[in-house]
């Protein structure tokens, strides 16, 4: 039980916040076809607005998530507006190493703003609540839970929904799903917005299972990319399964190697599946 407690249950729930960075990740990287090296600090930028909702709104934390959401997701629009919209025509190299410059423009506005001392939620000790031979904290039931449900939201938007679908086409062929009548400024501006939801989601989750700190997005960007990977890119339930064998990965590694080495498990888990199976464990069809 003390294996299941100390090492699985904080495998998964640290697996559920790298599935959702990694379903970004593959959705720029499915429908825009870059790779995004900004994304840990977007999810950066995501938490602390979080903290910002709480801290001007009276929210409590869970309650400044929507707003946290949907900040971030304008802002991840406006930074596509701003910088990435004038590179499309550009070799997309170009607009990866833009992409960095982007992520140290938001790790330093964040360091302005809220300064770069570890920072929480709220204080105080949380009990944990008994499920059969699990012990399990409320904010890590949260966690599961809103993973769950926006995954599961995801994968019913792209199946059945006309932009759903309208995006499943574009990552198949741009210029064929233009012939046939879809807008794919307006895809390319859906996809951004929900990139950035799903971005402050996973930095509010990591920020709160952990505490915020303003390199913990860059710190968890490999983590990300290499649950993608391993995923399979461009595979959104692959992200899923990808975030979750890297947290338990990196969870279960501390049995063997010191604990602040662990987070080199997710750069040799990336290195093995580029060498032995670059297309990942589902391969196939995007989205």
């Amino acid at each position: 039980m003390e294996f299941l407690n100390f090492y699985v249950v904080p495998g998964i729930v640290t697996g559920s916040v790298y599935a959702l960075g990694a379903i970004g990740i593959t959705l720029i990287f499915g429908i825009l076809r870059f790779g995004h090296f900004a994304h840990g600090d977007l999810a950066t930028s995501g938490a602390y607005l979080a903290l910002g909702a709480t801290a001007l709104l009276g929210l409590t934390p869970w309650a400044a998530l929507p707003v946290a959401m949907v900040l971030t997701a304008l802002l991840a629009y406006g930074i596509h507006r701003l910088f990435y919209r004038h590179l499309e025509s550009r070799p997309k190299i170009l607009t990866v190493i833009a992409s960095l410059g982007i992520g140290m423009m938001l790790r330093s506005i964040v360091q302005v703003v809220w300064g770069v001392d570890p920072l929480a939620y709220g204080s105080g000790i949380a009990r944990a609540q008994a499920f059969g031979p699990l012990m399990l904290r409320p904010r890590e039931i949260a966690t599961l839970a809103l993973t769950l449900a926006l995954v599961a939201a995801l994968l019913a938007f792209l199946r059945y929904s006309k932009w759903g679908k309208a995006m499943r086409a574009m990552s198949d062929n741009p210029d064929l799903a233009r012939l046939c009548g879809v807008d794919n400024d307006r895809v390319t501006r859906l996809t951004w917005f929900i990139v950035g939801a799903l971005a402050a989601a996973s930095g509010f989750c990591l920020g709160i299972n952990t505490e915020l700190t303003t390199m913990m997005g860059w710190s968890a960007m490999l983590s990300m990319f290499a649950a993608a990977v391993l995923g399979g890119v461009g595979r959104v339930e692959g992200a899923v399964v990808g975030g979750l064998v890297i947290g338990l990965a990196e969870e279960l590694s501390v049995l063997l190697v010191p604990g602040p080495y662990k987070s080199a498990t997710a750069f040799v888990i990336l290195l093995a599946i580029l060498l032995l199976r670059p297309q990942g464990i589902f391969k196939g069809k995007v989205l």
